[in-house]
């Protein structure tokens, strides 16, 4: 079975094996959610799952469609309020922040808004919701992207959420918590993470059948590589299995 999987597939069980367990993740909509409750029933089942419409800690039986629906709010710990959760973050007991975003730079900012020049773009995005504040306030952001050239720019059209903005120091220059920011970048090619330094992206580890050559050639500016380059493994039977059968049994995501 772990031979044969979809694009979808492998960034859902790449980002599920992030998850750590007992933490607190905030989960976005979409390939965040799935992997949020794949985690939960394999690896992670002390998760608490945190969503923006006031849901804290639910159980992931079935898949939200969304971060206001109702079973974000299943089984759960606290049914609380959209104001209460980003408090929650501000005060720092978020550990991970899962999100997507139609653009990413160099230095991990991302762009959920608009697409082309202001202030006629060419296409308006559904962002920023609070994709801000998880990104300004969540320890450790992990962003799940497609990997092209038209998505890993030089510099995005227009920062929703701040990565570290235009390098080291710049994140508590403009005021915000010390210590925080990007962490990882899941895509269809490999992992990406951060330089400790520089704070520029970097390639940590190659997706089954992928060389560096291809992950370079679709990236829009100049890629940091590590020095030993991991390999990430295919989706285990176990995880597709879970994954078809009680996590997305409709097929929405593949």
């Amino acid at each position: 079975m772990a031979d044969k999987y979809t694009p979808s597939e492998l960034l859902i069980c790449l980002s599920a094996r992030l998850i750590e367990d007992g933490s607190m993740a905030f989960i976005g909509t979409g390939i965040p959610m799935l992997a949020a409750s794949l985690a939960q029933k394999l690896t992670a089942p002390n998760l608490v799952p945190i969503f923006e419409f006031g849901g804290l800690g639910a159980i992931l039986e079935k898949l939200p469609l969304a971060v206001g629906d109702m079973r974000t709010f299943n089984k759960g710990l606290m049914a609380s309020s959209i104001c209460d959760i980003m408090e929650t973050a501000q005060r720092g007991y978020i550990e991970y922040g899962f999100l997507g975003g139609a653009q990413i730079d160099l230095y991990g900012n991302l762009n959920s808004t608009v697409i082309g020049p202001q202030p006629k773009p060419k296409v308006r995005l559904p962002g920023s919701g609070g994709a801000n504040d998880v990104g300004s306030l969540c320890w450790r952001t992990i962003m799940i992207m497609r990997h092209d050239k038209r998505r890993f720019l030089e510099q995005v059209d227009f920062i929703t959420t701040p990565g570290y903005l235009d390098g080291p120091g710049a994140r508590e220059k403009a005021g915000l918590p010390a210590g925080t920011g990007p962490y990882r970048v899941v895509s269809d090619l490999g992992l990406l993470g951060f330089d400790e330094k520089t704070c520029r992206m970097k390639l940590l580890a190659l997706n089954p059948g992928v060389t560096t050559e291809q992950v370079l050639n679709h990236t829009g500016f100049e890629l940091l590589v590590a020095d030993h380059l991991e390999r990430n493994d295919p989706p285990h039977d176990d995880e597709l299995r879970v994954l078809r059968e009680e996590v997305d049994p409709d097929g929405l995501y593949r």
